[in-house]
């Protein structure tokens, strides 16, 4: 299975076509968060319905800067993995959107407690026997993609413990524009492709494992 993910679109749609013939490409394409720029459902669905002109296999969860509502734009189109997980070609993909609390006020944080529940939720009757994908917005404490310009850690320890816990194969994340680059927690691979404005994506083969996994540019 060919993976495509997009990170920290944050409304800007310009580079999407530039990736349209790489996005039909693939058999899933992720989106780790901040599809809009503290916009809406009607800013969110221009940027989902463009991609979908290339490949309708989507799932996604928001960032801190996507309204709530773009979460519920989300669920009604059957892509949110927010609190849920999908099993696709034998595959199982959860999420956690939003953020921790940062510096300036955004539209959509949580708290380590509710973090502790989404993730609970995303894996509740979760195949562990599967290989997993984990999408979360929000990074693990503690690796290059938490790191901001100052040296300083600012990802989640509630995150870190369920990547520990449960294993997943690959982490895809977002949020820390500066932090792009591939870590590992374990056996499992932290992404974070930088923002898509930047002309970058994360390119993966998997099957029970990872074949290809690469921040490619455009």
């Amino acid at each position: 299975m060919i993976v495509i993910n997009i990170a920290d679109i944050h409304g800007n749609a310009k580079p999407i076509p530039e990736i349209g013939e790489i996005l039909s490409s693939a058999d899933l394409i992720l989106l780790s968060g901040d599809i809009t720029h503290f916009g809406g459902e009607k800013e969110a669905s221009q940027i989902i319905d463009l991609i979908r002109t290339y490949n309708s296999n989507i799932l996604a969860v928001t960032g801190n800067c996507d309204k709530k509502e773009v979460d519920s734009y989300l669920e009604r189109e059957n892509i949110q993995i927010h609190g849920r997980h999908f099993e696709i070609d034998g595959i199982s993909v959860f999420g956690a959107g939003g953020s921790l609390p940062c510096p300036s006020p955004t539209p959509n944080i949580y708290t380590e407690n509710e973090y502790v529940e989404i993730l609970d939720s995303s894996t509740q009757n979760l195949d562990n026997r599967r290989p997993k994908i984990l999408v979360s917005h929000q990074p693990p404490i503690n690796t290059l993609n938490d790191t901001i310009s100052t040296g300083a850690h600012v990802g989640s320890v509630t995150v870190r413990e369920f990547i520990e816990k449960l294993k997943p194969l690959v982490c895809f994340t977002g949020h820390i524009h500066e932090a792009q680059g591939i870590d590992e927690i374990g056996i499992t691979k932290i992404v974070n492709p930088g923002p898509l404005g930047t002309r970058s994506y994360a390119y993966m083969e998997i099957s029970d494992k990872i074949d290809t996994l690469e921040i490619r540019k455009i």
